[in-house]
């Protein structure tokens, strides 16, 4: 379980709590990679009784029939839609406020559209608010919340924009979830373990998208998959969490020192440096190198969690 909640995203979540009841429809950017993942269930919770519009950023990343397949979960859910774009195409971007209409019903002639812009971290938010707007009005970068306090704008189609900081939630209970969220970034790559990081990818990719990852890194083959058994538990204390490795059902360790050999992290004496086969797959990953890769699909969402006293607590006090 990671633990996960600086101080200003705090006081973000009682912000966005405050300004809600003033709001119409709720945008949350997702990264289309892994729309599950970067879904925050704090805002989800916060946000359950207003129209929501799903934003798949970074489509342009995404495996397109993966994104098919999101964009039609969402679309079948109550009150909600989707839509996948690329932040920086502004073509594509000329639909949202159409669909903020259609989501908000009907409004008094009088004023715009009220809308709270969501979502995590580094998925896209402020490229989206910059592009709706025409200019650059939130800051952008590829660090994990930059965005450090609200901003307001009114854009074309009478659409008022409320921007708020990437929020991440307390505890993140879903270790698969962690685990993709720190290898796009979305996480500081100094919350979870680097290797460890790359070693579940590694796996990941080797079950989903084996063709990418051999050609990309001339690798000769991958190590012979074994088909996951019961889920091993991983944590010593506490509740049972499966083993991804084992779930994916190859190597994770020996693919990353494969790649590690081939791009510079061959040692003196035989050593491989895990590190530099991290940096490697993890920089290319983010950067679409690999090509157009999803790491989940809505067959992936596991069944929800049961609450427990401290977690109803922490949503009441949001």
């Amino acid at each position: 379980m990671l633990g996960w909640f600086p101080g200003h995203m705090n006081k973000a979540r009682r912000q966005i709590k405050e300004v809600l009841p003033e709001i119409d429809v709720v945008i949350e950017v997702l990264d289309a990679r892994l729309p599950y993942s970067s879904a925050n269930p704090m805002l989800a919770e916060l946000t359950r009784h207003k129209p929501v519009l799903k934003i798949l950023s970074r489509a342009d990343l995404a495996d397109p029939e993966r994104t098919a397949e999101w964009v039609t979960y969402f679309d079948a859910q109550e009150n909600m839609r989707a839509l996948a774009v690329t932040t920086t195409n502004t073509r594509e971007l000329k639909k949202i406020p159409k669909l903020c209409h259609e989501l908000a019903g009907a409004v008094r002639a009088d004023r715009d559209v009220r809308v709270m812009v969501m979502g995590i971290p580094n998925v896209g938010k402020s490229t989206l608010i910059n592009g709706l707007a025409g200019r650059k009005i939130a800051k952008t970068g590829n660090e994990p919340a930059v965005t450090k306090r609200q901003q307001k704008v009114r854009i074309d189609g009478r659409v008022a924009l409320t921007d708020t900081p990437g929020v991440l939630w307390p505890k993140i209970e879903d270790q698969a979830s962690a685990y993709r969220l720190a290898a796009t970034g979305a996480i500081r790559d100094t919350a979870i373990e680097y290797a460890d990081v790359a070693i579940v990818t590694s796996a990941e990719l080797a079950k989903r998208y084996p063709e990418a990852l051999t050609e990309r890194y001339k690798l000769k083959e991958l190590p012979p998959y074994a088909a996951p058994d019961i889920p091993h538990d991983i944590d010593a204390d506490g509740p049972k969490k499966p083993d991804f490795l084992a779930i994916a059902g190859f190597d994770g360790n020996a693919i990353l020192k494969d790649i590690a050999a081939r791009r510079g992290g061959l040692r003196p004496g035989g050593a491989v440096d895990l590190h530099r086969g991290a940096e490697v797959l993890l920089h290319e990953l983010r950067d679409g190198k690999l090509g157009r890769l999803t790491l989940e699909t809505p067959a992936d969402i596991p069944p929800p969690p049961v609450q427990n006293d401290e977690d109803n607590q922490a949503l009441s006090d949001a």
